[in-house]
């Protein structure tokens, strides 16, 4: 640092860990601000403010993390930077949380899934394919286990193949709960980065799944008898 406590390009780089050439080509799409952050003393030689270092390492993993365009990222950052900090350190959170939870919970073998639910080879193997299963080398996780233990009372219930029910059926519900998804991780997280501190955040995200789980579900029945009536008047 300078004696006003500036950095030169080459210890930005250092500390940000992003390349001189990147950097500068952030300068050149107005990624880091205007005068006030800069201060050039010659054609070729510019101090940089020391707070530059967070803002490039925030534009780089926006890019890296997220595959956001320079373009989107210099709108988010023009309007809130900090917002966008708030929302990449809770996103963070609530996915290593959820990847501790899957790595500690237990996890039951493809030949334990067949025994304990009656599932055949070839439907957990279709299910897989389909990308509705997702087992590691160690097994299904609870999620897995549920739609598994779903499928097997389904069938036992009189859905197979027979009557025309197949695997296939169940990416009509993962189409129709994608977009529902995206609006509600895109509302959890505009509601709670920066309201609230990320471990308060994690909390609430993790009370709310089996309360939601319980409301799609009541829902779901509730529409699905309406439509049924409402399809016998429309005869």
């Amino acid at each position: 640092m300078n004696a006003e406590g500036m950095l030169k390009m080459s210890e930005l780089a250092e500390r940000s860990g992003v390349s001189a050439g990147t950097i500068k080509h952030y300068l050149r799409e107005g990624l880091l601000g205007g005068d006030e952050s800069i201060v050039r003393t010659s054609r070729n030689m510019a101090w940089y403010r020391p707070e530059l270092v967070e803002r490039v390492k925030l534009i780089k993993r926006l890019q890296e993390e997220r595959f956001m365009p320079l373009k989107l990222i210099r709108g988010v950052l023009g309007s809130d930077p900090e917002r966008a900090r708030a929302l990449i350190e809770l996103e963070d959170r609530i996915l290593a949380h959820a990847t501790a939870a899957a790595q500690e919970g237990e996890r039951i073998s493809a030949a334990e899934a067949r025994r304990r639910f009656g599932v055949p080879r070839k439907v957990l193997g279709r299910l897989a394919e389909l990308g509705v299963l997702t087992p590691t080398s160690r097994g299904y996780d609870a999620d897995d286990v549920a739609i598994i233990k779903a499928i097997s009372r389904f069938r036992a219930g009189g859905y197979d193949e027979a009557l025309g029910f197949t695997v296939y059926d169940t990416l009509r519900y993962r189409e129709a709960l994608q977009p529902l998804v995206e609006e509600e991780v895109r509302t959890l997280l505009e509601r709670l980065a920066g309201e609230v501190e990320p471990e308060r955040a994690v909390e609430i995200v993790t009370s709310g799944a089996e309360p939601l789980r319980e409301l799609i579900g009541a829902m779901h029945s509730k529409q699905l008898l309406a439509e049924l009536r409402r399809q016998r008047l429309g005869r």
